[in-house]
């Protein structure tokens, strides 16, 4: 089959296309043809030598498909035929012409959707879900600021956000991507290149702040972000482009109650990441297959092209998720 492969650490120019093994599928896998798959912030991390793949995943980047069953393992289940159309997230080998994926986080795709739509589902609305809701707790009448409110989990956290009935501030490099999150269900953004966001967000509340703030930037925002919570309020923490490491003032932590929540999707079990794809499944399917809810897609690359793609998502230029097209 053909897949991108990387030559190297390093760059977008590290990205390949090459000719690779299938693989093969385990008791509970099913083995998909792939059509669609999509980029993550994860994969340029992979790209550069960081993030692998859990023990026993494929080291090829690409941790969400859609595409047909097109071979199955032994004890799959749950009625899996071959020529199914399905879509889910994987702990890697994403940019290929097949992959693996477990029968029970294998989800049929919605009738009327394109293979491109499905696969811009799974990691950003799984990680928005997980982050706002199970671990952050966010409840109607609550307020939520997602930074990178244009990305691909911005782009889903908006709008699973609004839908819960949290009024949700957004920050954004753009005022066009601005305008994209208000059509999703922000009530307002903040252009970080040109505001600052502990201000602004102090003005749009009348000084009281914001319950939850989901963050992709890591340390030159830590205690800002602190800072403008309010009590009991839980700062979630599922990114970290702008560094790691920083110091913390204790007393806000204390004084405040407040709650600091880390989070990281590909080291998880097999087991948590099964939980992970039902909760998905009861609470937003249903809302995302009657178009309440949207995949936000801005461009779709061939595979041949995932340097490009790369590139792409590195100058920032992205609203919502960036797909491959394999088939």
């Amino acid at each position: 089959m053909k897949a991108i492969i990387r030559t190297g650490d390093g760059g977008p120019e590290v990205l390949q296309l090459a000719e690779v093994p299938s693989p093969t599928p385990t008791a509970t896998q099913l083995l998909v043809d792939v059509h669609a798959t999509a980029l993550n912030r994860a994969d340029t991390i992979q790209r550069r030598g960081g993030y692998p793949p859990p023990p026993g995943e494929s080291d090829i980047i690409g941790l969400e498909i859609a595409g047909t069953v097109s071979a199955m393992g032994d004890a799959v289940e749950s009625g899996i035929s071959e020529g199914d159309r399905v879509f889910g997230l994987v702990g890697g080998g994403g940019y290929a012409e097949q992959a693996v994926i477990d029968y029970r986080m294998a989800m049929p795709i919605p009738d009327g959707w394109s293979f491109e739509q499905a696969a811009a589902v799974p990691e950003v609305f799984f990680t928005a879900n997980e982050n706002i809701f199970t671990l952050g707790k966010l409840s109607a009448g609550e307020t939520i600021l997602i930074h990178a409110g244009g990305s691909g989990v911005g782009s889903a956290g908006v709008q699973i956000s609004r839908h819960a009935g949290a009024t949700v501030f957004v920050t954004a490099g753009t005022q066009e991507k601005i305008n994209g999150c208000k059509e999703l269900g922000a009530t307002d953004g903040i252009n970080y290149k040109t505001t600052d966001f502990v201000t602004e967000i102090q003005r749009l509340t009348d000084g009281q702040g914001v319950d939850v703030v989901l963050d992709f930037i890591g340390a030159p925002y830590f205690e800002r972000n602190l800072s403008i919570l309010k009590t009991k309020g839980r700062l979630l923490q599922v990114g970290l482009i702008g560094g790691s490491a920083t110091e913390i003032n204790l007393n806000t932590l204390m004084r405040n109650r407040l709650q600091i929540i880390g989070s990281v999707m590909r080291p998880q079990s097999i087991d948590e990441k099964i939980a992970i794809t039902q909760r998905f499944v009861e609470r937003w399917l249903p809302a995302l297959k009657s178009g309440v809810l949207q995949p936000v897609i801005d461009t779709v690359f061939p595979l041949v092209q995932a340097a490009q793609a790369h590139e792409y998502m590195e100058a920032n230029h992205n609203f919502g998720k960036i797909l491959l097209k394999v088939k």
